[in-house]
């Protein structure tokens, strides 16, 4: 199992458990735990509620390991999960090397502005350095202030040379 640890505090200091976050690599054995979170996160987008098409899928994910699931919790959250961030590995045909896209970032309501996002963004980019990629990847709504300011903040920068365009099937 993967792991990712963060505190408020500088690494010299011994830890101190109430601000510790922990962030896992999410296994199947997750897997309740994160759809209930990803569920939540598509509803953020508007989307209907659908806790079994959720599970279906990340099941998916995780089986046929085709995408990277962390899974964050919170100090004041015990052992109840309080966020996510799912990645999914491409390729950079310019820079021949390959490149992550963290398509989703989601931290439960209760939990926000206690450094879980943060946390999980640094494991995030952790990854993405580790596997050699050329760079991380995301988008996020254009009203999506909060985000937009967090991955200003560690940053990456807004692409001003590229449109984005999908054809919708």
């Amino acid at each position: 199992m993967l792991s990712f640890h963060s505190t408020s505090m500088p690494p010299a200091q011994p830890r101190d458990p109430s601000t510790d976050i922990r962030i896992v690599h999410a296994s199947a054995a997750d897997l309740d735990r994160v759809a209930a979170l990803f569920d939540a996160y598509r509803q953020f987008y508007k989307k209907p509620p659908d806790l079994d098409a959720c599970r279906r899928y990340l099941s998916a994910r995780l089986a046929k390991r085709d995408s990277v699931l962390y899974l964050g919790f919170a100090p004041a959250a015990g052992t109840k999960a309080s966020g996510f961030v799912h990645l999914y590995p491409s390729f950079d045909s310019l820079a021949m090397k390959p490149l992550w896209i963290l398509y989703d970032l989601f931290v439960a309501p209760e939990s926000r502005r206690r450094g879980l996002g943060r946390a999980l963004m640094d494991c995030a980019s952790a990854l993405a350095r580790q596997t050699g990629a050329s760079c991380l990847a995301l988008e996020t709504a254009k009203d999506n202030l909060a985000a937009q300011a967090l991955y200003e903040q560690l940053g990456y920068r807004r692409d001003e040379l590229f449109f984005r365009y999908s054809l919708p099937l």
